[in-house]
């Protein structure tokens, strides 16, 4: 997660901290229950499909999971009313047999079900056990349980394999929310409602993979006999954590796992591509769901300033950023809506586009700036993230040798818990963020920066997304549109209301947008079949040798 790390969020600070907490979360250990003392090398021997990454899990229970090193393994071990195909975002029926019938007013949601599901301790699945795993979700107030707590009104079997939920207010990305990993049926026998009361250390679910063992730094998944959909082309998973990027890097190299994922650096991806190239292994790269952005505090002078807001898009050179930061593995961003979705509009690059100096000085000077008055502005980041680092400073770089003195940036850090409880009291000027999704949608990257439900003009967003974020800002006219999509159940709709959208932030830019990820994971030879879902998890179940 949202997470920097997919995780909805709509807006409230805690929300927020627990998002932008995904990666430093993923390093977090579990208590041991069971060992594994098989090595990696005859793992591979017998069919099954050996995993190395450093993505440690801090639970398996999907009521409180809210990390990818979690939910990973939680999408791979379960099923979900809704689901994605590989390279798509569009929704598709998985425990539910269609999309869902809603009513007229945009709040009730019926879903019907399959029939010929059991959980992996033979429990029947039915709309029961679907209503008590979504309301234990909810109970249960788990770090997801605001996903589905600020939707739902209520959740009710109306028959043995029919589900209704209600919803609060109408919201057409609904759908997309119950794709989300963690809103997965889980047995009544198995599992308690309560808050608090969770299982971290077990996973009982209706998915082709059932937990065979769960260890301090491995897991074994079984293939579950009983699954009610196509067995995996695989004998079983064995996951083999590692202590750094630099061991998964080393170990994969040496043909230690048959696929590596999570996480390695930007310099050891180059060396996996270059690799590939000559045939070692193989390279398998996806389009991201990530976006990596600036934050600029409309409450902070000089960014109080509409003129100062722009002339910074107009500074920011994407290009120069993906070469030297990044080595290539990502795609310049020019909206806040990721290219992932059809709605997404390159509009800041059609008017700032990247590194065009003269009209940021123009900007300035128009604002009162001079080589004798320049604009002063720290940039802060979290100290844990060595990429926003050098983004920090390729961005001083550029103001110092190319704004001839109109603009001076001063790079501040701090550690990341510091940095996510302070962004929200308007501490720093501009910061670098990036956003892991909640759920693919592109409202999940509108409303959780650009929705505000009390501020004022003068005063900008006292509460709501954009306060959270760390940008106050504020207009009526935002949080209309951005309830207008939300309420528009036919797609043309709102891909208008969108559209509209993003040209308001073309022309107010509280946030500029840099760079969409790419995803990379790293196969043998001879390993096939290996692909990410749209929301980063890596999908077992397909993987062969």
């Amino acid at each position: 997660m949202a997470i920097t790390k997919f995780f909805r969020w709509l807006g409230k600070p805690v929300k927020f901290l627990s998002l932008f907490s995904l990666c430093f979360l993923l390093t977090i250990s579990c208590s041991p229950t069971q060992h594994s003392n098989t090595s990696p090398q005859n793992l591979s021997a017998d069919a099954r499909i050996t995993i190395g990454t450093t993505a440690k899990p801090r639970t398996l229970d999907p009521a409180d999971a809210y990390e990818l090193a979690s939910l990973g393994l939680i999408f791979n071990m379960s099923d979900r009313l809704y689901t994605y195909n590989p390279g798509s975002t569009e929704i598709q029926p998985q425990l539910a047999t269609s999309l869902p019938k809603v009513s007229a007013d945009g709040l009730t949601y019926t879903i019907p079900l399959r029939k010929d599901v059991v959980f992996h301790d033979g429990t029947p699945f039915n709309a029961k056990a679907m209503e008590f795993s979504i309301q234990r979700f909810i109970e249960n107030k788990g770090k997801p349980s605001f996903l589905l707590s600020d939707t739902i009104d209520s959740v009710k079997a109306t028959k043995e394999h029919e589900l209704t939920i209600r919803l609060k207010k109408p919201f057409a990305a609904f759908p997309a929310l119950l794709a989300f990993s963690g809103v997965c049926p889980v047995s009544p026998k198995s599992y308690q409602i309560g808050a608090g009361k969770f299982q971290p250390n077990i996973f009982v679910g209706t998915g082709p993979y059932k937990l065979q063992e769960y260890g301090a730094d491995s897991l074994k998944f079984d293939v579950f006999e009983q699954y009610w959909g196509e067995k995996p082309a695989n004998k079983g998973i064995n996951v083999q954590i590692q202590s750094s990027p630099v061991n998964l890097f080393n170990a994969f190299k040496t043909g230690a796992f048959d696929v590596a994922y999570l996480s390695l650096q930007p310099d050891q991806i180059r060396s996996l591509e270059e690799g590939a190239k000559t045939g070692n292994w193989q390279a398998i790269t996806a389009q991201g769901s990530v976006v990596s952005y600036m934050v600029l505090n409309r409450n902070q002078q000089p960014l109080d300033q509409p003129e100062v807001r722009k002339a910074i898009a107009s500074l920011v050179n994407r290009s120069l950023l993906n070469d030297r930061v990044l080595y290539g593995q990502a795609d310049p961003l020019y909206s806040m809506i990721p290219t992932t979705f059809n709605v997404s509009q390159p509009l800041f690059k059609n008017k700032y586009g990247d590194g065009e100096f003269d009209r940021a000085k123009n900007l300035l000077t128009a604002a009162g700036f001079s080589v004798e008055k320049p604009a002063k502005i720290q940039v802060w980041y979290p100290s844990s993230s060595p990429t926003r680092s050098l983004v920090a400073q390729t961005l001083k770089s550029l103001a110092d040798t190319k704004m001839g003195g109109i603009l001076q940036l001063e790079i501040k850090t701090v550690e990341g818990a510091t940095f996510f409880k302070e962004i929200s009291k308007g501490s720093y000027p501009i910061a670098l963020l990036d956003w892991y999704p909640d759920f693919l949608d592109p409202d999940n990257y509108v409303q959780p920066f650009l929705a505000c439900e009390q501020g004022s003009e003068s005063k900008g967003c006292e509460k709501g997304g954009s306060q959270t974020q760390g940008a106050f800002y504020y207009s009526q006219t935002m949080n209309k549109l951005i309830d207008q999509q939300r309420q528009k159940q036919n797609p043309e709709a709102r891909k208008k209301i969108f559209n509209q959208i993003q040209n308001l932030v073309l022309e107010d830019v509280p946030y500029i947008p840099l760079w969409q990820n790419k995803d990379y994971v790293f196969a043998q030879k001879g390993v096939n079949n290996v692909q990410l879902d749209p929301t980063q998890n890596l999908i077992y179940k397909n993987i062969k040798k």
